[in-house]
């Protein structure tokens, strides 16, 4: 055995007498030790439940990403799994470029450039051409080959206790290759799968190597690794203890439910965060006597809106204040008030800046609904603003919520928030709560109030859909 010290990945490559594309395989990192079985386990789980799941041919598979051939991509991706018993060697019409990790106990990848006419010629030249690479335990590789190169892969000796690896599988042209009539119409369906790109060995081919046990086949080997040398006591050492740990981690991820979590965070509207105050805005009229120790405001811009004036539009945006606020701020704003009643301090379902929204004053209500503390319409109904706010033990807060009609359908919608300390637990309490307030509640608040009240497309849009809160509110 020749062992070579490489300072980059260990690769290799091999050619193709015919003048195909080469094989070319790279060992890209070592991971921890039985991190192959438990990964292996986790995603075939997650793989058996995607809705364009497929297990045939030994080669569980799911379509990730499919071809968009009306614009020009003839690419697909998608994920597959070689499991303890290996799968049968095959080739494709297409080119394939794929990723994997393999499992606890290694990999052999199993390659043969025979062409069809050889191996019509003599199907013993499948054999002369076979080459194998054998890839270690719990390790990262990447594999790129023609479409024309018969493959196999299977667990490192045999080992039918561990999976062969988990992949990640790019199709950079499923038209690729010579691909028959009817493969050809199923792929400009969008109904292809690698079952169906697959062609497998010749009847010849097949019988010859039953015939042929394993143990007389002396084929030669390239073997990569990482951490050991091939063959060495530690690499023997490291394989063992891999393989146990492979075994323990794989089995645990087996019995724990597979699955994942969708968090979702901005819809479909873009906040702007203003450093200064827009011309006209009523907030810079409140709290002049006193020195803010915190402001803030937001600003969205919305196509395509009805023609309602402004009045209309303000009170439509607070009614989604009102009965739409998002179920983060919620369940944040539900713990603040159980953790402040016992001081005395202001309590509300509705987070700051718009909590004042459920306020029992009548003595001012915008569009006869709503209680504000003031409120400027134009007289051309362009502009419409309100100020929300209370006054509480450590400080008093003011919002301004308000609405802008420019040219045509576009309307500018903002808020912005001022806050007055009146001693140094309100001071301590807006400086734990303001990087909060200005990442998720202020803007969830507002988006998700004009999601309801200027939708989209109710096909595309699903403003209560669940999103992971970034913080905490505020007032």
């Amino acid at each position: 055995m020749q062992i070579e010290r490489v300072a980059s990945f260990p690769g290799t490559r091999i050619a193709s007498p015919s003048g195909g594309l080469p094989v070319e395989v790279s060992l890209i990192a070592q991971l921890g030790h039985g991190t192959g079985d438990q990964l292996f386990a986790q995603a075939l789980a997650r793989q058996r439940a995607h809705a364009e799941f497929i297990d045939e041919l030994d080669e569980p598979s799911a379509r990730l990403g499919a071809c968009d051939l009306s614009k020009g991509d003839a690419t697909a991706l998608y994920s597959f799994t070689v499991g303890a018993k290996g799968h049968p060697f095959h080739r494709h019409a297409g080119h394939r470029v794929f990723t994997a990790i393999s499992g606890s106990g290694g990999a052999q990848l199993r390659f043969s450039t025979a062409s069809p006419a050889e191996l019509e010629r003599d199907p013993h030249n499948f054999i002369h051409a076979l080459r194998h690479i054998n890839i270690p335990p719990d390790c990262l590789f990447t594999v790129r080959f023609g479409g024309d190169t018969w493959h196999q892969f299977a667990p490192l000796a045999g080992n039918a206790l561990h999976p062969a690896f988990f992949a990640l599988s790019c199709h950079t042209n499923e038209l690729g290759g010579d691909l028959p009539p009817e493969l050809r119409a199923q792929v400009l369906a969008n109904a292809a799968s690698i079952p169906a790109l697959t062609v497998l060995l010749p009847a010849a081919v097949s019988d010859l190597l039953r015939e042929l046990p394993a143990d007389r086949l002396h084929v030669p080997t390239t073997h990569l690794s990482l951490d050991a040398a091939p063959g060495s006591l530690r690499g023997l050492l490291c394989r063992s203890v891999r393989c146990a740990a492979g075994l323990v981690r794989g089995a645990w991820a087996a019995c724990r439910p597979a699955g994942g979590f969708l968090s979702r965070i901005g819809g479909r509207l873009t906040l702007i965060e203003l450093d200064r105050l827009p011309a006209g805005s009523m907030l810079a009229e409140q709290l002049t006597d006193r020195s803010s120790h915190h402001q803030d405001m937001l600003q969205l811009t919305l196509e395509d809106t009805d023609a309602a004036g402004a009045t209309r539009l303000l009170s439509r945006l607070l009614d989604g204040f009102l009965h739409h606020p998002p179920r983060g701020v919620s369940r944040m704003m539900a713990l603040r008030n159980l953790l402040v009643k016992p001081i005395g301090l202001r309590t509300s379902p509705l987070g700051c800046p718009v909590s004042s929204l459920l306020s029992p004053r009548r003595d001012r209500l915008f569009d006869q609904r709503h209680p504000v503390l003031d409120q400027r319409v134009d007289s051309d109904d362009r502009r419409a603003q309100v100020i929300l706010g209370a006054d509480d033990k450590h400080l008093v807060f003011r919002s301004c919520i308000g609405v802008q009609r420019l040219d045509g359908q576009r309307v500018i919608i903002t808020m912005g928030t001022r806050v007055y300390c009146k001693n140094l637990f309100g001071r301590l309490y807006v400086a734990v709560i303001q990087p909060f307030h200005r990442a998720y509640v202020a803007p969830s608040m507002l988006r998700m109030a004009a999601e309801h009240a200027f939708p989209l497309d109710a096909a595309t849009v699903d403003p209560q859909r669940e999103w992971l809160p970034l913080g905490g509110a505020a007032g």
